[in-house]
């Protein structure tokens, strides 16, 4: 996954929330890393999209794209 950095940086955000009596917004960056790790999780496990088109005489192109 190279999305998976997120979900540390919420992790910190959580335990200084926590830390410093911020208790709501610990709670609320806990769910939302369960949004961001399900999120990336989705996205690691969809199909990659083909993007074909033709370019003069060269023939025919196939590209990787991704949905953001």
């Amino acid at each position: 996954m190279t999305n998976d950095w997120i979900i540390d940086v919420l992790t910190d955000l959580k335990t200084f929330a926590t830390e410093n009596g911020l208790i709501a917004l610990a709670g609320q960056l806990e769910d939302t890393a369960l949004v961001a790790s399900a999120e990336i999780f989705s996205q690691a496990e969809a199909p990659q999209k083909i993007a074909n088109w033709e370019v003069g005489n060269t023939g025919r192109i196939h590209r990787t794209v991704t949905a953001r």
